[in-house]
């Protein structure tokens, strides 16, 4: 498959006080998955670079396997070994208290 969608996450930091990270998901339309990942970081250090904030180096890619994207689609997928308890594992990765959500 060609040209087919990819999402990306980069990792960042942000300035000030309380220096919250960011996790972005961002989307492209390339013919490899080393192809998404140079275009997200580039976009990463743009995005770092306009809003001050400090981009960490790392981005995960997921290759949806889809030339077009439609409600519901599978963007980003990550495995992950745990022995923690599902309750457990949810505060400790997701549910910490310290997330900024809007309402």
């Amino acid at each position: 498959m060609t040209n087919e969608w990819y999402a990306v996450r980069c990792v960042f930091r942000w300035p000030g006080d309380e220096r919250p990270y960011e996790e972005r998901i961002t989307v492209w339309r390339a013919e490899s998955l080393d192809a998404a990942i140079a275009f997200a970081e580039a976009e990463a250090r743009e995005y770092a670079a306009n809003t001050g904030v400090g981009y960490l180096g790392l981005a995960q890619g997921y290759e949806t396997g889809e030339e077009e994207l439609a409600p519901g689609s599978e963007v980003f997928s990550l495995l992950r070994r745990s022995p923690l308890p599902p309750e457990e594992y949810l505060d400790r990765h997701f549910d910490t208290g310290a997330e900024h959500q809007a309402g």
